[in-house]
């Protein structure tokens, strides 16, 4: 590998402090840092400083969390998602946003953010996580019609079991019986049979009657 310039250096070493101070909790994160932050000219090079702001960014986020505090959570995941929009760090940092204000009972910003991560996130599991989540604040909500809207989105079968579970809380909400039924019914078949989430499933089929 060719000699570093000063400049260069500098990146490296900077890299190595942050990383000295915040490696706990962001091992998963390691790949796509060490991936990103290499020795490389133009664009590539830029990118690797885009993916350790980003990450530096996320870091902070991941600490306001701990806190429990709305307002500092969602400054934290602003500040990712307005400086970093186009990175992986973005529609994590929204999500985890949008899951403390549900907490926190404020589901219109929530919902203003899991709709973001729908719309922006370039990994199919954040959107189906963020998808599912946004369906069920709306069924809490008791807008039945776009929570199923969601629900009827085209999805991996690795999430069947959840939107079937989740789509059949919300028949079941609207007096649906046989087609919650039908749902939770499908759900079973969707999950692992070693699953223990099978069993919540399970008791709501009981609960309308429906066979094991």
């Amino acid at each position: 590998m060719a000699a570093l310039d000063l400049h260069e250096q500098e990146q490296v070493d900077a890299f190595k402090a942050w990383w000295k101070g915040n490696s706990k909790g962001m091992l998963w994160m390691l790949a796509l840092v060490l991936g990103g932050f290499a020795v490389m000219q133009g664009w590539q090079s830029y990118k690797a400083n885009q993916a350790l702001g980003a990450a530096t960014l996320f870091a902070e986020l991941a600490k306001q969390v701990d806190s429990k505090d709305p307002k500092r959570i969602n400054d934290a995941a602003a500040a990712v998602v307005d400086n970093y929009g186009s990175s992986a760090y973005a529609p994590r940092a929204s999500l985890l946003a949008a899951l403390a204000n549900i907490q926190a009972k404020d589901t219109a910003r929530a919902k203003t953010q899991l709709q973001w991560v729908i719309d922006h996130a370039g990994e199919e599991g954040l959107k189906n996580v963020a998808r599912l989540n946004l369906a069920s604040v709306l069924l809490d909500e008791k807008n039945y019609v776009e929570a199923l809207k969601l629900l009827d989105a085209h999805h991996p079968d690795s999430f069947a079991g959840l939107y079937a579970d989740l789509k059949g809380d919300v028949l079941s909400a609207q007096g649906k019986a046989e087609e919650a039924r039908a749902a939770y019914q499908q759900a079973l078949e969707k999950t692992d049979a070693k699953s223990t989430y099978r069993n919540l499933v399970q008791m709501k089929l009981d609960a309308l009657g429906g066979k094991k």
